[in-house]
């Protein structure tokens, strides 16, 4: 009888190692996570700040090249939202894996590290802000010049790219009230980018991070919500190859709209409601 029992105690020894380890991080790490990072962000010097705004706003048109390339000549629209959501995946991938500093990931991880402290730091939020926006869109027009320059791309492609301008700014036709229509799709859109943050973080490996993130830039894309960020690579293409719409009108009546929705999204859907929800986890 004993060796009976010695027997099963050992076969739920062997059957507890054989348990994988988990292959994700639970909610509430992944806030903390948010925190820690916001904080590493604030506490980085200027310079480093804008040369990593500088590395995400490239990577933006980065993937908006690629997702204009893989929709060439597809006619069906489900599978034309599928091919550039997959090909903007690639910019946000680049960002997320290289620790670059995009503005509206800013505005999941800023918030979640204010949000935890008894006093906010007001300089370092707002400047920290204006070093990323700017540094996004610098960077963003910076490859888009590289790659018109470069001539390697063909007429199809600058046919493609107005097909989706034409797409995000169709809230122009609207006046003020498509204006308030750009803030509020810019609210869907992070409010999914954040998401895609959300996972991303909780991923452990690759393959894990790229589904996650692949996921929600498919859907924001295929929604034609608007995304600060990723509209400056689209409209940093467009200066160049279109003259449908002035540098301004991008700026006025998209960007703009679209960043304050973008922060609204972030902080209050992504930072304030997980914080919320999993606040007695992260006291203990």
């Amino acid at each position: 009888m004993a060796d009976n029992g010695n027997q099963e105690s050992s076969n739920q020894t062997s059957n507890t190692q054989e348990i994988p380890e988990r292959q994700f991080l639970f909610p509430t790490q992944i806030m903390q996570s948010f925190s820690d990072k916001g904080k590493e962000h604030l506490d980085t010097n200027t310079p480093s700040r804008f040369v990593l705004s500088l590395k995400a706003g490239s990577f933006m048109t980065f993937g908006a090249v690629f997702s204009i390339l893989l929709a060439i000549g597809v006619d069906a629209k489900g599978l034309t939202y599928i091919l550039q959501g997959l090909g903007f995946t690639a910019g946000y991938l680049m960002v997320f894996m290289s620790q670059s500093v995009l503005f509206t990931e800013v505005n999941v991880l800023l918030p979640t590290s204010y949000l935890q402290r008894s006093y906010w730091q007001k300089h370092k939020f707002v400047k920290f802000w204006a070093v990323a926006y700017i540094g996004n869109l610098v960077g963003a027009l910076f490859v888009a010049l590289l790659v018109i320059m470069s001539n390697s791309l063909t007429p199809e492609f600058s046919k493609e790219i107005e097909t989706l301008l034409s797409h995000k700014m169709k809230f122009v036709e609207n006046g003020w009230v498509g204006w308030f229509q750009v803030v509020l799709s810019g609210i869907l859109a992070n409010w999914l980018i954040g998401m895609a943050t959300f996972l991303t973080t909780a991923a452990r490996d690759v393959v894990g991070k790229i589904f996650g993130t692949a996921l929600p830039v498919i859907l924001f894309v295929a929604g034609n919500f608007q995304h600060s960020a990723a509209n400056m690579g689209y409209f940093s293409l467009g200066i160049f190859t279109s003259d449908n719409y002035a540098w301004h009108e991008y700026i006025l009546l998209n960007l703009i709209p679209a960043s304050i929705g973008n922060i609204i999204g972030g902080a209050i859907f992504i930072s304030l409601l997980f914080l919320y929800a999993f606040r007695k986890e992260m006291q203990n």
